[in-house]
């Protein structure tokens, strides 16, 4: 027992206190000898430990306070036992979640090279989903962090029965009386951790250009706290980065808008961003739409991109026969995230993606309920459970007609973790749609693969494995990519070929990481649009996800209103400037071309350039204060579309009743 002098109750603080200091030292020292190469690397290895301990003292102070400010109960030799028991069974606790944390940290920062975050919180959410992919993908992890679990929860056991059988009440009492106004005031300034006007949150560990090494300074439990904590500043999300005016937002976004050849807004009070879209169709059919998500194929897969040569024939063949996108970047790193740039347009936010948010199950615009206008029927296409991440609920919400998921499929030839195989999605699809074509009536699908997910399972004996063992994500790309070039062979001798475009593009790349401060690279996707009279062409302008929905509309035949802010790429040069945005963390990237713009929460804003080629960002001096202004500009506008509502479509004029002659 440390620090035999002080009082029993102080005493029992002081080494929980330590202790978890001692926890949290040991998981961090295990994870920089895992990644000390890159630690090495960033020159940073001192301050790792030492702003790591710094971490560890915020989050200690905070777990430590409830028993504390409880310390009047032990003042008593009557309520003396009530106290104790309370505070070692919340110490206990404490100590169960600290190893759990750290135990599930090595698969997620694997995953993603950081700490557990948001997306970590959501995961939970669907435990069914989650349970079968830990199993199926990470089984030894699973396993390893269940006996850490088990042995902490002896030594918590252990540590609850001694405190309550054991420490005594010590008179006099006046040592804790006399104690317990300095420890409220250490733990409360060890939660703060500085004297600023502001208490210090995870952006302050910033200080590498490699993320992985920031994420180290951290520890897993505060990180989480503190992403849920900001669950609850979900519509300001954006203003973390700073703060202009709604008019300065607005004409900022219109002046950047207009010189990538958007000038056609209209002037709506409640609906900011709304503009009215022409086709450049030159007939007058409307063609059907399909949008094909592929889970995690980014541009490292693709080898016309610069990525592993031979896992995407299917693909890049494809890309010679329609419209090729070599510079297109995804929004974010999820999944939901790419649904909501491809279907509602949607700017990117440090808050969830819309679809999981609860202000947009219900009047927010998609593609769907715009088509829906022109007499579409919509529907989202899936292989696992269509609730997962809230998709059906925010889709039949927000326009679309029918989700059809994993309950539909009848013998499927394959099931795997996350649901049927790509081989039974596509096969779906291609029977909706020769029934669509019956009816005569257009349609909108999107089409969600999964097979590309951990733990990579897919059907035996389809593809020759680019290695062993089987369930890797090379194998499970060459699947998907197999699955893809089996479907459009088949599509292209139905009848709906010659009324329909096809849109290809990734949600984004399965591991979104990098020793950048933004991994960039990681962001690149493949994108691709082809059937009906789509003829061959190769883009080399930098595009983002959002301006899918708007170059689908106007091939398509489809002239409307609408908010989105997407470019139209049926009236842009393949190699004219372009520019995307990016959403990683808590940061948001602003591309303009090779120039970025990279803002992040209560810091300076990082100017920098981005070789493509070396896939290297590297910071330059100055910043341009009109990039500052665009980039914050696009940061905001998100946040106060999703607060005020104005991102949904015009409201259908109604007609005024008709007058009825008494006489």
């Amino acid at each position: 027992m440390l620090l035999p002098s002080a009082p029993p109750a102080i005493r029992m603080l002081l080494n929980a206190f330590l202790l978890g200091l001692l926890l949290l030292l040991t998981a961090r020292l295990g994870l920089v000898l895992w990644h000390l190469d890159r630690v090495s690397a960033s020159g940073l290895l001192p301050q790792v430990f030492l702003h790591g301990l710094r971490a560890d003292s915020i989050m200690m102070s905070l777990l430590l306070l409830p028993p504390a400010l409880l310390l009047p109960l032990a003042w008593w030799r009557r309520s003396w036992p009530l106290w104790r028991l309370l505070a070692a069974a919340w110490l206990a606790l404490c100590l169960l979640l600290l190893v759990f944390m750290e135990a599930s940290t090595p698969a997620f920062l694997g995953q993603y090279e950081a700490r557990p975050n948001r997306l970590f919180f959501e995961y939970l959410a669907w435990p069914g989903e989650t349970l079968r992919m830990l199993w199926g993908g990470f089984r030894l992890q699973l396993l390893a962090s269940s006996g850490l679990i088990a042995l902490a929860a002896l030594v918590a056991a252990l540590w609850l029965r001694r405190t309550v059988v054991e420490l005594p009440f010590q008179k006099p009492a006046w040592h804790t009386v006399a104690a317990w106004p300095l420890l409220l005031l250490a733990l409360v300034m060890g939660v703060r951790s500085t004297l600023d006007h502001r208490p210090l949150n995870p952006s302050w560990f910033a200080f590498a250009s490699d993320n992985l090494v920031n994420q180290l300074m951290l520890n897993s439990t505060w990180s989480l706290a503190h992403a849920v904590y900001n669950l609850r500043h979900e519509s300001h999300a954006g203003e973390r980065y700073g703060k202009m005016t709604e008019a300065e937002i607005l004409q900022t976004v219109k002046t950047t808008a207009a010189d990538y050849g958007i000038t056609d807004f209209a002037d709506h009070t409640g609906l900011p961003t709304l503009r009215h879209q022409s086709s450049t169709r030159t007939d007058e059919r409307h063609l059907n739409l399909v949008i094909i998500l592929e889970e995690s194929l980014g541009a490292t897969y693709v080898g016309a991109l610069g990525g592993i040569e031979g896992l995407t024939p299917n693909l890049q063949r494809l890309g010679e026969q329609g419209w090729w996108f070599e510079n297109l970047y995804a929004t974010g790193t999820r999944s939901v995230r790419g649904i909501e740039a491809v279907t509602t347009g949607f700017l990117p936010t440090p808050a969830r993606a819309v679809v999981k948010l609860l202000g947009s199950r219900g009047g927010f615009f998609t593609l769907a309920a715009l088509l829906g206008r022109e007499g579409y029927h919509s529907e989202f296409i899936y292989g696992g459970e269509g609730h997962f991440d809230n998709m059906a609920g925010f889709f039949l919400a927000n326009g679309f007609d029918q989700v059809i998921d994993e309950r539909d499929y009848e013998s499927p030839v394959f099931e795997g973790s996350w649901g049927v195989s790509d081989e039974d999605l596509f096969a779906k699809t291609d029977e909706r749609l020769q029934q669509h074509h019956a009816t005569g009536q257009p349609s909108f699908s999107l089409v969600f693969t999964s097979s590309n997910h951990t733990p990579f399972d897919y059907p035996e004996g389809r593809i020759e494995l680019y290695e062993e063992p089987a369930a890797t994500e090379n194998n499970a790309i060459r699947y998907a990519d197999y699955a893809l070039g089996q479907f459009f062979a088949r599509a292209r001798s139905r009848d709906y070929w010659q009324d329909t475009v096809f849109v290809v593009v990734a949600d984004h790349d399965n591991q979104v990481v990098g020793d950048n401060l933004v991994p960039v690279e990681r962001f690149h996707i493949p994108g691709l649009i082809l059937g009906a009279d789509i003829d061959p062409r190769r883009i080399k302008t930098v595009a983002s996800q959002i301006d899918l929905p708007t170059t689908a509309l106007s091939l398509i035949g489809i002239s409307a209103n609408h908010p989105m802010l997407g470019r139209d790429f049926s009236t842009v040069g393949d190699q004219e400037d372009g520019r995307a945005m990016m959403q990683f963390g808590d940061r948001f990237v602003w591309m303009e071309n090779s120039r970025l713009v990279i803002l992040a929460p209560e810091q300076a804003p990082v100017f920098a350039h981005y070789d493509s080629a070396k896939k290297q960002v590297t910071p330059v001096a100055g910043l341009p204060p009109e990039a500052h202004r665009r980039a914050l500009a696009h940061a905001l506008l998100p946040s106060w579309l999703y607060r005020s509502g104005g991102y949904s479509l015009e409201p259908v004029p109604v007609a005024a009743p008709k007058q009825v002659d008494a006489g």
